[in-house]
């Protein structure tokens, strides 16, 4: 196969709002020995990428300055270490960077097969959002079958995989969103009871459901106000994972309820972690989570698909927070 020499890619032109997202011609990524070059088909769009476009969240060192951060394609080429892909193989992969393009670098370890039964659209919405849940939900957090899981952004691409698979996986699973739609959402997905959160208080109507006790896990994407309320919310022994700060990243707590709930406060971010660390998620994900996908258990919620070059408006459309489920770049189609 004859590789051409540059590609289409949206670029961020400089720190601001989507209107700073603009189309260029740019050379294709060269390979280093453990990556493989994909031909991308679609393109995942995630809070992060709004986040870098704002100026808030620098690329990690020797990262594409590009957005996206996950994507599904064909492999095109591997460097001489690649041992686990060949040139054909269909993929979806997480990318530090650069999945707004025609084509993108990355590790021969933070790619995994398309799921049977899933579209490449699909497949290009996978690897953020379940990379991000799987480690902050199961690794971290430690949520065990017929524990009470609270997520809150029910209706998001994260909320939506964690629901499905916490519930996959036998916890019992309330979730938070914005409006009586989301809600439905969310119980149609798995969620025990869904909170919405412009009418209810999700630390009564947590309390409430479980006889006083308490819940388990929390995963929080919001931060501020919440991290008080969360820690209310939670059950002896209970932790939070914390994942984003829509909210603002600064709380005023009272750590004698930590202490005295013997509660753990944990949470990552994605994008930084080694190469090693993302292919340890990988592993697991294809060993437990890609045969669920495969069962027909659990699959991506898509709300809308957007062709490259309107890249602004799926980031309209993310920053909106209408959105319920995954927004997904269209690359290279047909």
């Amino acid at each position: 196969m004859t590789l051409p020499e540059t590609m289409r890619a949206i670029e961020i032109s400089q720190p601001g709002g989507p209107e700073v997202l603009v189309s260029v011609t740019r050379p294709v990524p060269s390979l280093s020995a453990e990556n493989i070059l994909i031909k991308v088909e679609a393109a995942g769009v995630n809070r992060p990428d709004a986040l870098q476009r704002a100026g808030a969240y620098a690329p990690p060192p020797g990262a594409s300055d590009l957005p996206g951060l996950e994507c599904s394609g064909e492999v095109v080429a591997v460097g001489s270490g690649v041992s686990r892909w060949t040139v054909g193989d269909k993929v979806c992969a997480l990318l530090p960077g650069g999945g707004y393009a025609e084509y993108v670098t990355t590790h021969q370890d933070h790619a995994l097969r398309v799921p049977a039964g899933l579209t490449m659209i699909e497949a290009a919405a996978l690897c953020e959002t379940f990379f991000t849940v799987w480690t902050n939900v199961f690794e971290r957090g430690c949520l065990e079958a017929g524990e009470v899981f609270l997520v809150h952004g029910g209706s998001s691409g994260i909320g939506t995989t964690a629901i499905q698979l916490a519930n996959a996986m036998g916890a019992r699973v309330f979730a938070t969103a914005g409006n009586a739609e989301k809600c439905a959402k969310c119980l149609e997905l798995g969620a025990e009871r869904a909170i919405n959160y412009n009418e209810e208080d999700f630390v009564e109507v947590a309390k409430q459901a479980t006889d006083g006790r308490g819940v388990d896990l929390i995963l929080d994407m919001v931060g501020g106000a919440y991290i008080a309320r969360n820690i209310r919310a939670l059950a002896m022994d209970g932790r939070l994972a914390m994942i984003a700060f829509l909210g603002g990243p600064k709380a005023e707590i009272n750590f004698a309820q930590i202490m005295a709930k013997r509660i753990t406060v944990t949470g990552s971010t994605l994008r930084p972690r080694s190469v090693q660390d993302k292919a340890v998620i990988a592993e697991a994900l294809s060993e437990v989570v890609w045969p669920l996908i495969e069962a027909g258990r659990i699959a991506p919620v898509m709300d809308s698909t957007f062709p490259l070059e309107q890249a602004a408006d799926a980031h309209r459309r993310i920053e909106s927070s209408g959105h319920i489920g995954k927004i997904v770049l269209t690359v290279n189609q047909g």
